[in-house]
């Protein structure tokens, strides 16, 4: 299959770029600047380009299998507009050249996985700490629920830096989270790989940790 990533070099893009191309996915990574990604691959492209690009992102997209999305916002306390601007773009230009697979990496907090938090878990992570980051990917969620690509919002609990275990647990239902939920974000990114050729969550926010 041939999967484009926006976020390749960030830290979970990274992760997402090495678990497709061990699958043997063809890759293309879109990233901002040229060392960005150092990786070497015959199966990995990378696109050097701003998100609004058209023309960079609509080579990118044309002929893709499925895109993906990793980034995020650059402050806790600002408002990225870019960002909210950038996924509108994709997913327009998605639409527009008949790419309906998108699987956005979100996260728990976001649209009504808010409410899988308790009263002053919920205060103090969606209304203080993660106030911004969290709008703002409740934004994008809204703008890919009233598109007509075939989505999967993944919604990862606090993201670590450990080893990929395979042992998270995930779902759509409606669940009630105890403390501060973690997962790696190498299981993180095996998941969102996965959902290229799965079908469960399709149209569904999918919570995911350990």
């Amino acid at each position: 299959m041939k999967l484009v990533i926006f976020g390749a070099s960030g830290q979970t893009g990274r992760l997402l770029v090495e678990e497709a191309l061990v699958k043997g996915h063809q890759v293309v990574a879109y990233v901002r600047r040229v060392d960005s990604v150092t990786m070497k691959n015959p199966n990995l492209k990378l696109i050097v380009a701003g998100l609004d690009d058209e023309v960079k992102l609509r080579e990118a997209v044309t002929g893709a299998d499925a895109c993906f999305s990793t980034l995020g916002g650059n402050s806790l306390t600002q408002s990225s507009l870019w960002f909210t601007e950038a996924i509108d773009r994709i997913a327009g230009i998605m639409e527009q050249e008949g790419v309906n697979r998108f699987i956005y990496l979100s996260s728990i907090g976001a649209g009504e996985s808010r409410y899988f938090m308790g009263p002053l878990m919920r205060f103090m992570i969606c209304n203080l700490i993660l106030k911004v980051p969290l709008a703002e990917h409740s934004a994008n969620e809204e703008r890919l629920l009233k598109s007509n690509l075939k989505w999967t919002l993944v919604r990862p609990g606090s993201l670590t830096n450990g080893a990929k275990t395979a042992k998270f647990k995930h779902g759509s239902d409606f669940i009630k989270l105890k403390g501060n939920v973690k997962i790696s974000r190498a299981d993180v990114a095996a998941f969102m790989i996965g959902q290229a050729s799965d079908t469960r969550y399709l149209k569904k926010g999918v919570w995911l940790y350990d």
